[in-house]
């Protein structure tokens, strides 16, 4: 008996596992704005996987728009390169309608600054004994979004495809780039589209 096999898509998979890790979360700190300043070893452990993640993704999806990084001023070469690229990722949308909450986690681009969770992610990953109150509820919240748009960006085309399968539990994006919904024929599930708009 052999064993058929397909390209896997890895950073889906993981940002799946970190988004799981977050959901579970939900059963010991509820996602509400009172709870956004509460801290923990576990917070600061999810923020720390998905910043990582940020950075790996974020670093391939500059490979892909094939253009070298250069200093910069402000913002780092890799997030001019990304604004540039993708206008819309700063204005990007995510939703967790399961606690009527939405986040906008790449939203500081626009004052020429890092995203609040990022800046979290740095001082948790180098400074944790003066920053850990950094590793609360709001910047973990925030870093898995920003690694949910930041995958739907470096995957387009298959999330165009409906090939980001399985869908996340909690998070949603907007109206503006849900892609549709077709049902795949196994177990009644359902396939995903995503639109992520390029620059022309």
């Amino acid at each position: 008996m052999g064993i058929e096999t397909s390209v896997q898509l890895h950073h889906w998979n993981y940002f799946l596992a970190i988004e799981e890790d977050l959901l579970r979360l939900s059963r010991f700190i509820e996602f509400h704005e009172a709870n956004f300043g509460c801290f923990s070893l576990e917070l600061a452990r999810i923020i720390l996987a998905a910043g990582a993640e940020v950075d790996v993704v974020r670093s391939q999806l500059c490979k892909q728009v094939k253009t070298h990084q250069q200093k910069s001023s402000r913002k780092s070469a890799m997030s001019l390169l990304l604004a540039n690229n993708f206008p819309d990722l700063i204005r990007f949308e995510v939703r967790i309608p399961r606690f009527g909450l939405v986040l906008h986690p790449w939203v500081d681009w626009d004052k020429d600054d890092d995203p609040l969770w990022w800046q979290a992610y740095n001082e948790i990953k180098h400074k944790r004994n003066r920053s850990f109150n950094s590793a609360n509820l709001k910047n973990a919240l925030n870093a898995v979004a920003g690694l949910f748009v930041i995958i739907l960006h470096y995957y387009c085309n298959e999330a165009l495809g409906g090939a980001l399968n399985p869908a996340p539990r909690i998070l949603r994006v907007s109206e503006a780039h849900q892609g549709g919904v077709f049902g795949n024929g196994i177990d009644h599930e359902h396939v995903i589209l995503y639109r992520i708009p390029r620059s022309e």
